[in-house]
């Protein structure tokens, strides 16, 4: 997975040209230089304490020109933090069709190994954003429900795999409880890259392996379910490991 994000969505409405042009060579487009810009910023300094002006100043374009792609921060930060979620959920229907139902094991490790690439390569762990209270209260307005939407859809992703492994071990723990100690597994990645914890290939595949662990799962099953992972993530997503910043 690629360490740069590229995030749909966002309501593009007139704005004055930019005020210092992006440089030809550059490959990057300017709402991506944004989203780039706020992640560092956010993380560094805070999302209160950011403006839309440093932004824009980070980027190279007039307050005004920032308009054109994002209404304000809100929205910038609900594109970034649908970033952290949205490329594991979208995969959950490519598992299911490619991962034998007899091998649930298989499939929840799948999903925790994407999952791992996704929050290890999100900029400037912009994960650690999704806990504001701006981020989840309910007075934001509909900013951002999309995400919120998208991480339920997530979880119970992670509900359903889990629980078909659990049932075979006897695991009794309810469904969507099941689907919370999943997600939540794995979103400790926020957590080691806050604390500077290298995210290399190993240790996403120890959270995976915790993730199996929780429903009972041991040994040769892990190994199996490992290799399958590996499979499928070497014909469909970028080899390497994950990295972080």
């Amino acid at each position: 997975m690629s360490a740069s994000v590229a995030v749909e969505g966002g309501r593009a409405r007139p704005g004055r040209p930019r005020h210092i042009p992006v440089q030809k060579s550059s490959s990057v487009a300017p709402r991506d230089q944004i989203l780039q810009a706020s992640a560092s910023l956010f993380t560094s300094k805070g999302f209160a304490a950011t403006s839309t002006r440093e932004i824009a100043e980070a980027v190279g374009i007039r307050q005004a020109s920032l308009y054109y792609h994002f209404v304000g921060k809100d929205e910038i930060l609900a594109a970034l933090l649908g970033a952290t979620v949205r490329p594991s959920q979208v995969k959950v229907a490519q598992i299911e069709a490619e991962v034998p139902p007899e091998c649930p094991e298989a499939a929840l490790f799948l999903l925790a190994l994407i999952d791992v690439h996704t929050l290890a390569n999100a900029p400037h762990n912009v994960g650690m954003l999704a806990l504001l209270p701006d981020v989840v209260s309910a007075g934001k307005g509909e900013v951002y429900v999309e995400f919120q939407d998208e991480r339920r859809k997530l979880a119970s992703a992670y509900a359903t795999f889990g629980t078909r492994l659990a049932k075979q071990h006897g695991v009794t723990t309810a469904d969507e409880a099941l689907g919370a100690m999943l997600i939540q597994q794995v979103e400790g990645i926020i957590t080691l890259r806050a604390d500077g914890v290298a995210v290399d290939e190993v240790r996403a595949n120890e959270i995976a392996a915790g993730c199996l662990r929780l429903c009972g799962c041991r040994g040769d099953q892990i190994s199996n379910a490992q290799q399958v992972a590996e499979d499928f993530v070497a014909r469909h997503l970028r080899r390497g490991a994950p990295t972080t910043s």
